[in-house]
């Protein structure tokens, strides 16, 4: 599968493309929450929610105290700056 140019929004890629570009970031989809994806880095990982308008993601034990870290994109920014965002860790 071919997915569309990195610099295309998001919003514009159909959900298999979606899924099939956080496959090839090393994540794994929940099997009874089909919207949760997990990823696992060796200094971090997180777990992904595709929302209604949104990909929130928290990185699990991340900040000062221990505590996860939150933060949302919106789909109207481009796979390669949702890539660079997401993945680059906390």
């Amino acid at each position: 599968m071919t997915l569309p140019p990195a610099e295309t929004p998001l919003y514009n890629h159909p959900l298999p493309d979606i899924e099939q570009w956080l496959l090839s970031k090393g994540c794994q989809q929940d099997r009874d929450h089909l919207h949760c994806w997990r990823v696992q880095q060796p200094n971090w990982q997180a777990e992904i929610m595709m929302e209604a308008d949104s990909i929130a993601v928290r990185y699990l034990q991340s900040g000062g105290n221990g505590e996860d870290l939150q933060r949302a994109f919106k789909y109207s920014l481009s796979r390669q700056d949702l890539d660079e965002a997401i993945f680059a860790g906390p």
